[in-house]
């Protein structure tokens, strides 16, 4: 049954215009249906509300970072940065071509502040994570790197694409059945899991009120500098779970805990990192008492997503609501 596929073009736009126009004809001629927001570029959260409708209806999320980061909402974070958010909380999968170089694209075409290049290197660093990128050096390379990264993804991650409106009774059927093949499939993987967990009698876990000391480090002085915080777990939950009402990336919890905690406690917060590890227990913990799930953003990727339970909810709530 012949399927189209719709793919949704994200990057910067102004210093990408000819990238863009190579990408969407090549997509054109692989019979794929190409989405891009030319015409409405995202620079407001209006816009970007719309794009992310876009977004729903795509099958593949297509990523080309080059030398700019972008404009940004008011929390500082790009509007590609926020599709690509979007793209991964909704399991779209993600294809990334990142330049190769961009310490040689021409400045016109490159961030010239110092804290924009270090969002930009931020964002080509988390882009990495957890997938494969393919690299391009000039716009000539992009349409044989697009045409055989596309090709990969429909065989590797099928999805549901586009048909002709007769072929639709019988192409559901056959997602149907698909989809109760892959939950029964998850179903049986998560049963054999659970048999093996510990019960949270077993293990005891401190409650909200216990204290807990996070770590991490700073630069000063051209070194790195070391911090603590003594906290508890009802004030990391208290500073977390508002961001978790939706899917929400574990790299993004991991900003804003490390964000609440340095501005409660005065400390440096240039180029302020979180340890891992602690934040590795932090995870363990928020799960272990009932008050957020984890899941990957899709079968194939390694990113991890939060979001709170029902306990979670009720008690950010409790903790959150400004009473009379």
């Amino acid at each position: 049954m012949q399927k189209r596929h719709q793919v949704f073009i994200s990057s910067t736009y102004t210093d990408l215009k000819e990238e863009r126009a190579l990408v969407t004809q090549t997509l054109m001629q692989m019979d794929c249906i190409p989405a891009g927001m030319e015409l409405f570029p995202a620079t407001d959260e209006e816009q970007l509300d719309f794009i992310k409708k876009v977004i729903d209806d795509c099958d593949y999320y297509l990523l080309i970072i080059g030398g700019r980061y972008g404009s940004t909402t008011e929390e500082g974070i790009s509007y590609t940065e926020k599709e690509y958010e979007y793209a991964v909380e909704q399991t779209i999968p993600v294809i990334a071509l990142l330049h190769e170089t961009p310490n040689s694209i021409s400045v016109e075409k490159s961030e010239i502040s110092t804290e924009m290049r270090e969002r930009l290197n931020r964002f080509r660093a988390r882009v990495s994570t957890g997938r494969l990128v393919k690299h391009w050096k000039s716009g000539s390379d992009l349409p044989g790197q697009v045409a055989i990264s596309i090709a990969q993804a429909i065989s590797r991650f099928p999805r549901v694409g586009w048909i002709r409106g007769n072929n639709v009774a019988s192409e559901d059927l056959l997602r149907e059945i698909n989809d109760l093949r892959k939950e029964n499939q998850a179903l049986k993987a998560k049963y054999e899991l659970q048999k093996n967990i510990p019960t949270i009698e077993e293990l005891n876990p401190a409650d909200l009120d216990s204290n807990i000391t996070l770590h991490g480090t700073y630069s000063a002085n051209m070194t790195r500098q070391g911090w603590s915080a003594n906290t508890n777990w009802r004030e990391i939950f208290y500073l977390i779970s508002p961001y978790l009402t939706i899917n929400t990336s574990e790299a993004v919890i991991k900003e804003h805990l490390k964000d609440g905690i340095i501005s409660k406690y005065r400390i440096n917060s240039y180029k302020n990192i979180l340890s891992d590890q602690d934040f590795q227990t932090v995870s363990v913990q928020m799960q272990i008492l009932g008050l957020i799930t984890i899941n990957a953003a899709n079968e194939h990727s390694r990113e991890k997503l939060w979001r709170l339970t029902p306990s979670g909810e009720s008690l950010m709530y409790k903790l959150r609501v400004i009473k009379e």
